[in-house]
């Protein structure tokens, strides 16, 4: 048998099954004590009932002409018979019975008490000296037949009550766990990036250390993911205006030098720190990606702020590139439009930098795909493109965050991105949040 993996399946059915261990031993213990009260009734009324026939029985025998003579008592009506008897003489004689009387269930008369053979329990009384006795008999099967009956009726209410003691059982147990479920329920339904403490005020005692472990436990995570978010985003803004500055100075001397070495080697300091800037900017969006927070309140048309990235992307080198399709509609969500707009930016560069030919836009009101040609890439290979610095099997210039980017916001949003490599093309499909 399969034990349940619910705790309150568990409880309901371990005190159940103590409930009715508990009144099958109650009815035993009743049925053996009742059994043993019945056997006394019976006896007294097998005793009662021939210390009142005897007298009777004295007269009518003294009072006839004959003797040794056998007389069967008739009935009135017909019914059934619990009790026979029979009297006879000193000699063994039967001198009178009840009309259901048989002389094989009477043994001899040995002394006056009880006796029991196999099929019936009997009372023995003399009188006259012992010159007349009685003999009253029960048939064992009417004392099983009411002990039967007895435990009938005791184990009635236990096929109506122990269904009802489950119920009830199963229903206490639930509202003494609902707390436990909603503390779960409150931990599941966090966004990955909500770290806060849970409230843990109606948690039974024995569950509210896990509670403030759980709760110490994300304080401490939070505090080591904040320091290392912040120590990203501030390298990354400290270094954006020394960048700057160093580009233009470059440019500068690119621009007033007549060394062609000098300009050579100038220009190569350009690219770098060109580079270096974009990975600053990188690194900025997965901190914001990372620790923001990325949905609202309220909602927002995304395809308004699809269509800026797109204007913005269309005044570099691979404005002709790209083909968009965008909804005649709004596409309302709660996302954050920042959020949203490094997603699209992040994916349409990832498709013009390291795809080949035009780039295909899709936003609907679920999803925004990117479609980019693209060579075969393996499924070991695909799922690692969403790490950090992991650049596949391209060679273009990059910083290989872009993707990692959309990961960590598709994560922190409750969205979903999915990368699809079919022959000769690459997808990449990052589906809205709620949609």
């Amino acid at each position: 048998m399969r034990v349940p993996s619910s705790l309150q399946s568990r409880l309901a059915l371990a005190l159940g099954a103590g409930l009715v261990l508990l009144w099958l031993a109650t009815a035993w213990a009743t049925m053996t004590l009742l059994k043993a009260e019945m056997a006394e009734v019976f006896d007294s009324a097998l005793e009662e009932t021939a210390q009142r026939l005897l007298p009777l029985a004295v007269l009518d025998i003294l009072g006839r002409e004959e003797d040794g003579i056998d007389q069967r008592i008739a009935t009135l009506r017909d019914h059934k018979e619990f009790f026979t008897y029979i009297v006879r003489d000193d000699q063994g004689r039967v001198l009178l019975r009840s009309h259901a009387a048989e002389v094989a269930n009477f043994p001899a008369f040995d002394g006056m008490g009880f006796r029991q053979t196999a099929t019936h329990r009997l009372y023995y009384d003399a009188a006259l000296q012992g010159t007349l006795t009685i003999a009253i008999a029960e048939p064992l099967t009417h004392r099983a037949e009411a002990a039967r009956e007895m435990l009938i009726g005791l184990a009635l209410p236990l096929i109506v009550i122990l269904p009802l003691g489950f119920l009830g059982v199963f229903w206490i147990v639930g509202r003494s766990l609902r707390p436990v479920r909603q503390f779960g329920t409150a931990l599941a339904s966090r966004g990955a990036r909500d770290l806060s403490p849970l409230g843990s005020g109606d948690l039974p005692d024995e569950i509210k250390p896990v509670a403030g472990a759980v709760n110490a436990l994300m304080q401490r995570l939070d505090r080591t993911l904040t320091a290392e978010r912040s120590f990203t985003a501030n390298a990354a803004h400290e270094l954006r205006t020394p960048l700057a500055a160093a580009l233009a100075q470059t440019q500068r001397l690119i621009a007033e030098t007549t060394d062609p070495k000098a300009g050579q080697r100038a220009g190569e300091v350009e690219i770098a720190l060109k580079r270096l800037t974009r990975l600053s900017e990188k690194l900025m969006q997965l901190a914001r990606a990372e620790g923001g927070r990325l949905r609202h309140d309220h909602l927002s048309d995304l395809s308004r702020i699809l269509d800026l990235v797109l204007s913005e992307l269309n005044r570099t080198p691979d404005k002709g590139r790209i083909d968009n399709r965008l909804p005649s509609g709004p596409v309302m969500s709660d996302m954050d439009p920042d959020a949203f707009a490094i997603v699209a930016r992040n994916l349409i560069e990832n498709a013009l930098r390291h795809g080949t030919g035009r780039v295909q836009v899709d936003l609907t009101n679920s999803s925004l795909r990117v479609v980019n040609a693209a060579p075969p890439l393996s499924p070991k290979t695909l799922a690692r493109l969403t790490q950090r610095f992991e650049r596949g099997q391209s060679n273009v210039a990059g910083s290989g965050l872009g993707l990692s980017i959309v990961q960590a916001i598709a994560d922190g949003a409750q969205g979903r991105l999915t990368l699809l490599a079919p022959q000769g093309r690459f997808e990449a499909v990052f589906d809205l949040p709620g949609g």
